[in-house]
């Protein structure tokens, strides 16, 4: 026992703590809330309470960043305001992501229902926050962003992967992009869908090994998409449950030819 106290004292010794999981949402529900009155019903009604709103929820994100401090190219600060003169570009993506679900699906009644209720859009914001995050070469932040979207939705989409304007997820559950994925304009992806590697292996940290889906293509659910070299081409759709390895050419349909049996139950 005394020996494994000491591995214990150990560990919690170590200077660079990660932030908890307050701290992180605070931040995350703080910025959201700014960027989308519907998500809370906060409403910032004048310019200096906007003006009040974001240097708080600077102050936030400089907070958790101290966590990491050590692992940092760059000083707290600098990051921090690197990170907020690019949140008019994201929010002017979310805006298009929230116009493409709810004119793509026809249960959506309006904007604010889609930023409101709908699992995918929730994940998309987090996910295009923590990839700004990310390309700030800040280590731990951005992955705990993505796993509070993960937890809540069932959506794994790694804060690494590069994604197009116009993009929707329906329903979402248990689909999972990978940190090498680049997705471009007008993709929609249904349920189940895995954008992967072909292999996990350690030594392929640093290459491609996700695919590569270009515009306007649709996957149903339930397919599989492995390979970094794999490209979907422009205007193809995926059809449900097919496992893709190789590159499909742009304007193709993909799909099973199952044989389905129907009788009279005896």
């Amino acid at each position: 026992m005394e020996q494994f106290l000491e591995i214990l004292k150990k560990n919690h010794s170590v200077k660079s703590v990660l932030p908890s999981q307050q701290k992180v949402e605070l931040f995350l529900d703080g910025l959201m809330s700014i960027l989308f009155p519907t998500y809370s019903n906060k409403v910032y009604s004048t310019k200096e309470k906007l003006e009040e709103a974001i240097a708080l929820n600077k102050s936030y994100l400089n907070l958790l960043l101290l966590h990491v401090n050590d692992l940092l190219k760059e000083d707290t600060d600098k990051i921090t305001n690197d990170f907020y003169l690019q949140l008019a570009s994201i929010y002017e993506l979310l805006v298009l992501d929230a116009k493409a679900i709810e004119e793509g699906d026809p249960a959506a009644k309006s904007v604010e229902e889609v930023i409101r209720t709908y699992p995918g859009f929730y994940t998309i914001c987090i996910y295009r926050i923590a990839h700004a995050i990310c390309q700030l070469k800040v280590p731990f932040i951005p992955r705990i962003l993505t796993e509070i979207a993960h937890s809540k939705t069932g959506i794994d989409i790694h804060p690494g992967a590069k994604i197009g304007s116009s993009f929707f997820i329906d329903h979402g559950t248990g689909v999972v992009i990978g940190e090498t994925t680049v997705i471009g304009e007008n993709v929609k992806i249904y349920q189940g869908v895995t954008l992967g590697a072909l292999s996990v292996s350690k030594e392929m940290a640093e290459t491609k090994r996700h695919p590569t889906i270009e515009d306007n293509v649709v996957i149903y659910a339930g397919a599989t998409i492995l390979g970094g070299k794999t490209i979907i081409g422009q205007n193809s759709t995926i059809g449900g449950n097919v496992w893709i390895t190789k590159t499909v050419k742009g304007n193709s349909m993909v799909y099973h030819n199952p044989e389905l049996i129907i009788r009279e139950k005896k």
